[in-house]
Parts: C-alpha cells; structure tokens; sequence
C-alpha cells in the first residue's frame, strides 16, 4: 500500500538462514529441542515456586517472572522460525511482524530491569541479612518487579512505534525474526530521531543496569569474603554465582548487538548473537539456577512425588 511518498508493506519476507539451505534442518531440529527445553525448565520453574511455600521468597518471586519472560520472548520468535525453516516462502505479516517486535523488546528490556533487581535483592540479603525481611518485603518486591515490566513495556512500545512509521524501501529483512535494528536497515533515508532513541534506551538498559549490578557484587564479594564458616559461603557463592552467570550470557549478547557501530560485523554474525540470547540464554537460565540450588532440586522432587502419587 501507499500513502503519499510512503509505502506500507503488508507482509514481510524473512531471509533467516536460506542462503545455508543444507542447515536448515539441523537448525530447526536444534532450535526445536531448545525451545522445548526451554518451556518445560521454565514452566516447571514457576510451578515449584508457586507450589512450594518455602520458595515464595524475593528472590524466587523474581525468578519466577525471569522464567515468565522467558517464555513470553522465546514464544514471540521461535515458532516463526521453526516454521520458516522449514517453508519455502518465509514470510511473515504487517500486525506479526509489530507483534514480534513489540514482545522482543518489552521481554528483552524488561529482563535488563529485572536482573538489576535481583542484583539488588542479593545485596541486601547478604550484606544487610537482619534487614532484608523488612527492606524486601512482599510489597516492596511486587513494585519492583512491576517497575521493570512497565518500563520494558513502555520502551518497546516508543521504539516499535516509531521504527514501524519509518518509511521502508524494501520488504526483505535480513533476519529470521522481526528485530529493529535488521527492520531499520529497511528505512529509505537514516533518521536521527529513530537513531538517538535506540541509542538512548540501549544505553539506559544496558551498561547503567550492568554497571549497578557490578557495583552490587563488589559489595557482595567483600561481605562474603568475611563469612568464616565454609558452609555459608558456599551457600552465598552458589546463588550468587548463578546470578552471575546468567547475567554475563544476556548482557554479553545485548551489548554485542546494541552498543556496537552500525557499521561493524556482519548480518550472519547478528544472526547467531539473536540466537544465543533469543534461545540459548533463556534455555539455560532454569538449568543454571536449578544445578547448585538444593532448595530447587528439593522441591522439583516433592512436586515430582506428588505428581506420581496422584
């Protein structure tokens, strides 16, 4: 359609992997399993930390909505990819395209928020534990986790909203999902505005949330570095340590895409990046939280033997 000087496309084609045909099946295979793997760990997730009264703390009411952004991001973007794997026309329509956009963003930025938060709630509990009940409150907890799915929400709705009133030459995006940055490629002429917001909430998400979490554990490391007993700082190394983990496997792929010049690397190796934090990351969060953590594994066992009983 056209309006004016500006042309609305109805659909979209999405290059994904088709230029490596004798791939495809082995990515649809592996992206299959990933995707699996992720639902099942991250519903299981907030099944133990609903059913079990022990696990309805801060720390897993957080964990909780982690596992339920994950599901929500992987679910915006990989059934458009299994399905174009596997399809000789891959495309994909006007309302999907802004749909998948809309939900990458919002999950994606909201989990920036989120995991500065769970920054946080470690700091308090480790180094101001005879505070924590009353500074972590349940009260306290739900406005923090409500502040990062409002801010996620509300950037991704000014970034969606302008990047899909940009005027598009082209209709072939280089991706295998709708991402901004390979949908702004598209714009017939580079606009400062679309430019600076990106940079702008990149910048707000990214390295400020980074920088308090690192600020958060250098604190944390030193109070743990004065725990005498061997048994408690193992105890605070391993849910710290899972925390960590996780946020260098999301961050290192979000700066990597976001904060780098425009111009440097190539699309094939953006492609790989959105895979590994689009899959590969939100796979391995239940996983990473659950193998060092003895409150979680007690706690799939009682849900298991409940559910053999029954």
């Amino acid at each position: 359609m056209q309006r004016g000087n500006l042309t609305i496309w109805s659909f979209f084609f999405l290059e994904g992997f088709s230029q490596y045909p004798e791939l495809e099946i082995v990515l649809f295979v592996l992206s299959l399993v990933m995707y699996l793997i992720t639902l099942v760990g991250n519903s299981t997730l907030i099944l133990i930390t609903v059913l079990d009264s022990r696990l309805q703390t801060p720390m897993y009411l957080f964990l909780g909505n982690l596992s339920f952004m994950d599901i929500c991001y992987t679910s915006a973007s990989i059934p458009t990819l299994l399905v174009n794997l596997l399809s000789s026309q891959k495309t994909i329509v006007f309302s999907g395209c802004a749909v998948q956009m809309y939900l990458s963003l919002a999950m994606g930025s909201t989990e920036c928020v989120l995991l500065a938060v769970m920054a946080y709630d470690r700091y308090v509990a480790i180094c101001n534990p005879l505070r924590y009940p009353i500074v972590m409150n349940r009260q306290v907890c739900v406005q923090m986790a409500t502040v990062s799915w409002v801010t996620g929400s509300l950037t991704a709705l000014l970034e969606t909203g302008l990047a899909l009133r940009t005027p598009l030459c082209r209709n072939l995006i280089d991706h295998f999902t709708c991402e901004i940055l390979a949908v702004l490629k598209l714009a017939c002429t580079s606009s400062l505005l679309m430019d600076t917001i990106v940079l702008v909430v990149s910048v707000l998400l990214l390295p400020i949330p980074m920088l308090f979490i690192c600020i958060s554990y250098i604190f944390i490391l030193s109070t743990i570095l004065r725990i005498s007993s061997a048994e408690g700082r193992n105890k605070a190394f391993s849910t710290c340590g899972a925390h960590l983990t996780v946020v260098s496997l999301y961050y290192g792929a979000a700066l990597s895409m976001y904060l780098k010049p425009s111009s440097s690397g190539s699309q094939e190796i953006d492609k790989i990046i959105s895979l590994l934090y689009g899959v590969l990351t939100p796979m391995l969060n239940p996983i990473i939280y659950s193998l060092r953590n003895k409150e979680v594994k007690d706690a799939v066992k009682k849900v298991l033997g409940k559910i053999s009983v029954c």
